[in-house]
């Protein structure tokens, strides 16, 4: 998990934060979390580009997505630009796996289909996806793609059909457009208790030096 996680508590003495942030600001969290959605998502297959893994971390808090799944690289760190990401991760929840197997058990037991991104035939058009239900699309590294292995543990393929002599996206691009594609509007989804939790850990987050304020 990035950011604050829900185990903060308030040091001894210290208000809590809805009392030391101003009425704006506490409206704008309720406006954030009334889009925030669990019911789509993106896994992030071994990038390497740090620009690339912030470019995507932003666009997903932007449009609402609340989770981000990535299989970790073991010859590039995930690191993402902070110049690019400029905290948007902080509001993220991050969750990170060594391989691509106990992440489709994850995304399985929460009750997501897992769709990897690749140009073949018989592959499902983007605007073709159903996301009513839980959906879950990976993308590849920057040089290579989704790797065979993920693609064939994953539950089908979807592409993204262009019309151009370019057949392919910078990874960002991608990212964009799926999440375009899968939030366009649609409203958030979280329930009561998850919008409490997020709301007590967002509320934190905007109080100058949190870190100091609260364990």
């Amino acid at each position: 998990m990035s950011g604050g996680g829900p185990g903060y508590e308030p040091r001894e003495g210290v208000p809590p934060p809805e009392e030391l942030l101003l009425a704006p600001r506490l409206e704008r969290i309720e406006q954030v979390l009334k889009g925030r959605t669990r019911r789509f998502t993106l896994v992030l297959d071994q990038l390497e580009d740090a620009f690339n893994m912030a470019a995507v971390l932003r666009t997903c808090e932007a449009y609402g997505v609340q989770d981000v799944h990535v299989i970790d690289n073991p010859n590039a760190a995930f690191k993402p630009n902070a110049t690019v990401t400029q905290g948007c991760d902080k509001w993220l929840d991050l969750h990170r796996y060594r391989d691509f197997a106990d992440c489709r058990a994850a995304l399985h037991q929460a009750g997501f289909k897992v769709l990897a991104s690749q140009v073949r035939e018989g592959a499902t058009p983007l605007e073709a996806i159903d996301f009513d239900h839980k959906v879950a699309l990976v993308l590849g590294n920057e040089r290579f793609g989704v790797r065979r292995e993920v693609i064939d543990q994953s539950d089908g393929v979807f592409w993204i059909p262009m019309r151009g002599f370019s057949q392919s996206l910078n990874i960002s691009a991608t990212a964009s457009a799926c999440i375009t594609r899968a939030r366009l509007g649609r409203p958030g989804d979280l329930s009561e208790a998850e919008i409490a939790t997020l709301r007590e850990r967002f509320q934190r987050l905007s109080v100058k030096q949190h870190k100091r304020l609260y364990k």
